[in-house]
This record gives structure tokens, sequence and C-alpha cells, in this order.
């Protein structure tokens, strides 16, 4: 998959405004045909790195390259960049079909050939029947669609997208979601989408950049991202999980375990804790809501006594969120058929120490 020519290669890039660092040394390489999306919180530097591609904004530092041509200086219009905005962004006094040929008039295809990829264009976000329609008589989904359609129709060599789905009701959006992964596949498009939401983004992407700070923490898969985070944020920020603080315990028999949460003895820790002379090193184990489960095995780490506070219906399964002896909160799911503990009732939980990731106190890096 990863030739020595990416089509995209973003190097060393930084951009400041005023005293304010947004983006710190951004390195990226992305595939032809790719679909990679920058995923993190808002104000985590995603949009300011998708608008230094498409030209609206020059790096401090570093430089930008597509095809192996640098443009970091080159302005917007002479990048052949598609471009959907949260905003739609579509004209209202034009027709759809006006709309999404706009940017291969621009190109001055001939006349047959723009009315034939229009139709094909319209058809494939659903807004077929709509092509003579304007645009300001449409709701918020087709103007979405419409702007979709628009980048997508110029066939562009890169196509940014920005939260392209963030105003949509929960049902369009999912619908939206599998067309935009099936058009970027059949048109071979390279992709870098943005969002904060991470379900949508284990959903779409080849490979998923997770952000914050200005940073890039981890740069993989979807599974990878969410099996194997590399850092304590990554792993809270996509699928969530609760935290037990502790620290690292040399036991005389068993080598290094993980101390603390009233969780006795964990051990399975990467070799990567160190030897017994980091003993009482701060550590911090998260668990996939998940991998907790309601048993008193004595042969499992968990906790007894955990009494239940609040029980929420989630369509598919129950969240409990729960008190902890020593006063920690957490929550973890039961599914339907499980017998349903009651509200104020008392449980033991227990979870499988293979499951257990381990994080460095200091830095938030995992332990490998």
């Amino acid at each position: 998959m990863h030739d020595m020519n990416p089509k995209v290669h973003i190097q060393q890039v930084s951009k400041r405004f005023g005293a304010q660092t947004v983006l710190n040394q951004i390195d990226l390489a992305m595939q032809d045909g790719e679909f990679l999306t920058l995923l993190g919180p808002s104000g985590c530097g995603k949009t300011t790195l998708l608008r230094a591609l498409a030209g609206f904004y020059t790096p401090d530092e570093g430089s930008i390259w597509v095809d192996g041509v640098d443009i970091t200086h080159q302005p917007p219009h002479r990048r052949d960049i598609g471009m959907v905005f949260q905003s739609y962004a579509v004209f209202p006094h034009m027709t759809v079909a006006q709309n999404v040929a706009y940017g291969l008039e621009a190109r001055k295809l001939p006349a047959a050939d723009i009315t034939q990829r229009v139709q094909k264009a319209l058809e494939r976000v659903q807004l077929a029947q709509l092509g003579e329609r304007y645009a300001s008589q449409l709701s918020g989904g087709q103007k979405q669609r419409v702007g979709l359609a628009r980048a997508m129709v110029i066939e562009p060599t890169l196509l940014l997208m920005d939260e392209p789905l963030s105003n949509l009701d929960a049902k369009l959006r999912l619908e939206m979601r599998q067309e935009i992964r099936l058009m970027q596949r059949e048109l071979g498009i390279t992709t870098l989408y943005v969002t904060h939401d991470q379900e949508e983004a284990l959903a779409v992407s080849d490979r998923i950049a997770v952000m914050h700070e200005g940073r890039m923490l981890q740069l993989a898969g979807p599974q990878e991202i969410y099996q194997q985070p590399a850092h304590a944020f990554v792993m809270d920020f996509v699928g969530g999980c609760i935290w037990v603080e502790g620290r690292l315990a040399a036991d005389a028999s068993a080598g290094l375990c993980f101390e603390g949460g009233g969780v006795q003895g964990v051990r399975h820790l990467p070799a990567s804790a160190g030897t017994a002379a980091q003993a009482g090193r701060a550590l911090r184990m998260a668990l996939r809501h998940e991998h907790l489960q309601r048993s008193n095995d004595p042969g499992l780490p968990g906790w007894d006594g955990v009494r239940v506070e609040l029980k929420t219906f989630l369509g598919t399964r129950f969240r409990y969120r729960c008190v902890l002896p020593g006063g920690q909160r957490l929550e973890f799911d039961l599914e339907l058929q499980a017998p349903q503990p009651d509200e104020g009732e008392l449980l033991s939980l227990r979870f499988e120490p293979g499951l257990a990731r381990f994080f460095d106190a200091q830095t938030g890096w995992a332990l490998t």
C-alpha cells in the first residue's frame, strides 16, 4: 500500500495564529486513492490542516506536496482540489443541476459531457429528480448532497471534506456516510475527511489520524486505533473507556503488576513497563465498557460491592453507572438478554487482565 511516492505529502507543517500554535510539526503521507480521516475534538487543528492543503492558509513552517509537486505557496484556484464544507456553500439563485455543473463549466468541458456527468453525479447523491429545482428551495440535507455532487463531479486530484455530515439528521447521516464511501471507492479519489465523530471516522476511513492540540497522536487503520490506541487521549476519544489510576508495583513472586483503584494484582503488564527499579511509576489502566463483566470469578481481577447508581436504556443494551467501594464511578454495559440489576443493587465486576491497556500517567503514551 505504501509506495515511495505518496500522492500527498505533508512535511513538518506548523501553523501559528498569534501566540497559539495550531499545528505542531505535522507529518502525513497519503497514498493514491486513500480515504484518510483527521479525527479530533474542535480546536485540535484538523480544519486548519485541511485549509492549508486547500491553499487558504500558508504554513509557517514545512511544505505540502501533491503528486511530487510542492504546492505550499500555490493559490487555491491553481490546485486541483474539490472541497465540501460544513456550510454547504451552494448558490441559491441557481438550480441544482447548474450548481453541480459550475466546476465543469469553469473547466470548459463540452456541453453534452457536462449534462451527462451532472446527471450521473445527481443519481449518486439521490437527487436525480431535483435537477431543475432552485437550491434555495432545498432542505439542509439536500443542499449538503448538492455540495457533495459538485465537489465529486470535477473528479479532482484530491477531495477535502470538512465535517460534511454534521448538519444532517441521524438517519440521513448514516446513509450519506455509506454513499460517500462508495462514491469515493468507485471514483478512486484521494480523500481527506475531517470529523469529530469517532463512529463516522471508524466507518468510512482506510486510515485515521487522531489529532489533539495541534499534534498528531496516532495514524493507523480503524481497528488498530480502537484496539491498540497509542495514547491515553486516543483511548478515551475513540470508543470511550473507564480509567483506573494506579502505579507499577513489584511483586516478589510475579515480577511487575498494576496496583490501584482497589484492583488486586493485575499482571500481564507489557514488557515496556520496565523493571522493578521503576516500581512506583504512576500508571493509568483503561478498560472498554464492553470488557467489564458481571462475575465474581476469583481468578479474574475486578471489584466486589459495586453499587448500581443509574441504569440507562441504549436500545441494543443497558448502560450501568456504578460506584466502586473506593468512591470511583464507572460505567459498564449489559446485553438486553442478561439479567438486569436494579438501581441501588450491589454486584461484582471482573475483567480479563489481557484486555486492560496501560498508559504512562505523566506522558499519556501507551506501554506497548
